[in-house]
């Protein structure tokens, strides 16, 4: 299972739509359960996230996996935290 979960590592992904989110940077496995969780981007496309920022997108989102990953969920409205507020707030 590690030599398939890192496989993922680099590979990019795409909305459901084909507009490319950004490349897998990390992620995280459920170890008690032996699943992939959650994967995560550092860079993303400014287009879709606020600044190009970091997100995780849960693993159950994903609609297949080959030579790139596709979801067949992607929110139009991410949580993205404010500059304004405090680091515990966001805005959605």
């Amino acid at each position: 299972m590690i030599e398939e979960t890192s496989s993922l590592i680099g590979l990019e992904l795409f909305t459901p739509w084909g507009v490319k989110v950004g490349d897998v940077t990390n992620i995280e496995v459920d170890s008690e359960k032996g699943e992939i969780s959650n994967i995560f981007m550092e860079e993303t496309n400014e287009n879709l996230v606020e600044y190009g920022d970091s997100i995780m997108i849960p693993f159950r989102w994903i609609q297949a996996v080959g030579d790139i990953i596709i979801l067949k969920h992607f929110p139009e409205d991410l949580p993205i935290k404010s500059e304004q507020m405090g680091n515990e707030e966001y805005n959605y």
